[in-house]
């Protein structure tokens, strides 16, 4: 009777809270708001900023920015706006986006994209996620998967709530793993991620192609230990690849009209 009503409870709070669907028209289940995440982000940025050490070099913090910038510039203009950006003195080929508009990239991955254009392929995938409300749609699952039993607006509230076990699953769905939970993306959302980052880095008038070395470059990086691709969230390189090279011709496009438009990024 608790699994029923579980059930019960979560049709009603979808029906409350809604369907979404993604930029990429895949429908979206959804029980925990934009502003809730938004604060989440924020939160989780900040406890990331006292844990990890924030790079001095100025040099690389320009490029950082140079390149982030270019690519928020091209989002929607209820995603545009001012993005805090952040370099992270950390030796793995890293970064990622948060919602609350935070971006972290880590000094490793400078090593590995060896261009504006191959950093704008990572930096747009990450902002990738945040545009397509991935995290979001991690911690809904994750609350419709346990049946928990609160109405809507405590549920809301209770996500907000640092003192509740729901604080931690948000948390972990930014990839903390507070309270020892962390949410993975799935393989959809990778995925997904990828052929937004190419639109958005087109959009600002990079080049899309770069993708495709940059990837290349990351596959390398990893030596080999990489799990098969049914083990692992991430697909494949190989499978990577050839869907970016099929949507790229549908990039290029964009990024002739981008810099045609004055959009020309030249980050170093």
């Amino acid at each position: 009777m608790r699994f029923i009503g579980a059930i019960l409870i979560t049709s009603l709070l979808a029906a409350l809270v809604g369907c979404a669907t993604s930029p990429l028209g895949r429908h979206q289940f959804m029980l925990v708001s934009d502003a809730e995440m938004d604060k989440m982000g924020v939160e989780a940025f900040d406890q990331i900023k006292t844990q990890q050490k924030v790079s001095s070099d100025s040099s690389k913090n320009a490029y950082v920015v140079c390149v982030a910038n270019a690519i928020t510039a091209a989002l929607p203009p209820e995603q545009a706006g001012n993005w805090e950006v952040r370099v992270f003195e950390d030796e793995t080929a890293n970064a990622f986006a948060l919602p609350g508009r935070k971006i972290g990239v880590h000094t490793g991955l400078l090593g590995v994209a060896k261009n504006q254009d191959q950093l704008a392929t990572v930096i747009g995938h990450e902002v990738g996620h945040v545009l397509a409300r991935h995290s979001a749609e991690r911690v809904s699952d994750s609350l419709a998967i346990q049946g928990v039993e609160v109405a809507g607006g405590a549920l809301i509230g209770a996500v907000g709530n640092p003192s509740s076990p729901l604080h931690g699953l948000a948390l972990g769905a930014l990839g903390l793993g507070a309270q020892g939970v962390v949410l993975k993306f799935s393989r959809t959302h990778e995925s997904e991620a990828d052929l937004l980052g190419l639109d958005l880095m087109a959009r600002a008038g990079f080049d899309p192609r770069q993708s495709v070395p940059l990837w290349q470059n990351m596959d390398a990086a990893a030596k080999g230990q990489r799990p098969p691709e049914f083990l692992s969230t991430h697909p494949s390189p190989d499978t990577r690849i050839k869907d970016l090279q099929k949507r790229i011709p549908q990039t290029l496009p964009a990024a002739e009209q981008a810099r045609a438009g004055g959009r020309n990024p030249r980050c170093r």
